[in-house]
């Protein structure tokens, strides 16, 4: 920023100063319309990425007390032994879509049950149970996953435009302001000491040729 109150005071320099402050304000009100987008956005998303988190926790929650029963029911070994038969097929689908420029997540997710390889008079119902909240826990990952991270990193874009409004706001464009008016104080002095010099060059000439004329008369 002190570059450009050192710029020297021309009128090339004055132009070129008017040009960046006008380049300055116009992205300082893009990146203001930004942040306020970015906000309202996040004001939206924060209440689903709370309740999908809210809705997590408890089915996870709820997925560990059946675990935990069926592990006091049927006891560690054969829950260890039931729990490597594969529950369920999970297909994962990811792409992304853009949200004020910020690059932000799709996640879909394909979960299939896959058919019990154990007899079921071989375990409790509790494993049942578990298998059917964690399978439940499996199918709204995707969603959690893809609203919290869209709410994250639309705070950190959030963030850094509100660095960049600041910069702008209380840094670049000040400055280009002071130096603006520095360098029209500068020409200004400068254009009334020419004014001054040509009135006295002038005034000078009258008199020249005003002692010319008297001295011809004579």
């Amino acid at each position: 920023m002190s570059e450009i109150r050192k710029m020297p005071p021309t009128h090339s320099a004055l132009l070129e100063l008017r040009r960046n402050l006008e380049q300055a304000q116009q992205g300082h009100q893009l990146l203001k319309r930004k942040q306020e987008v970015l906000s309202h956005e996040l004001l939206g998303l924060l209440e689903d990425a709370e309740e999908a988190e809210s809705q997590m926790r408890q089915r996870i929650d709820a997925a560990l007390t059946a675990l935990s029963m069926a592990r006091m029911r049927m006891g560690s070994e054969r829950l260890l032994w039931a729990s490597m038969a594969q529950s369920a097929e999970i297909q994962t689908t990811i792409t992304t879509q853009t949200i004020m420029g910020v690059a932000v997540p799709l996640v879909q997710a394909d979960v299939q049950a896959k058919p019990l390889s154990y007899g079921l008079g071989e375990t409790s119902v509790t494993l049942d149970e578990a298998r059917l909240r964690w399978i439940e826990v499996a199918e709204h990952l995707a969603h959690w996953v893809e609203t919290v991270t869209t709410v994250w990193r639309l705070a950190q874009e959030l963030q850094r435009t509100r660095r960049r409004v600041n910069a702008l706001e209380y840094v670049l464009i000040p400055n280009y302001e002071g130096a603006i008016a520095h360098i029209q104080s500068v020409l200004e002095e400068q254009e009334r000491e020419a004014f001054i010099r040509a009135k006295r060059v002038k005034a000078k000439r009258a008199a020249e040729e005003e002692q010319g004329e008297g001295g011809a008369g004579e």
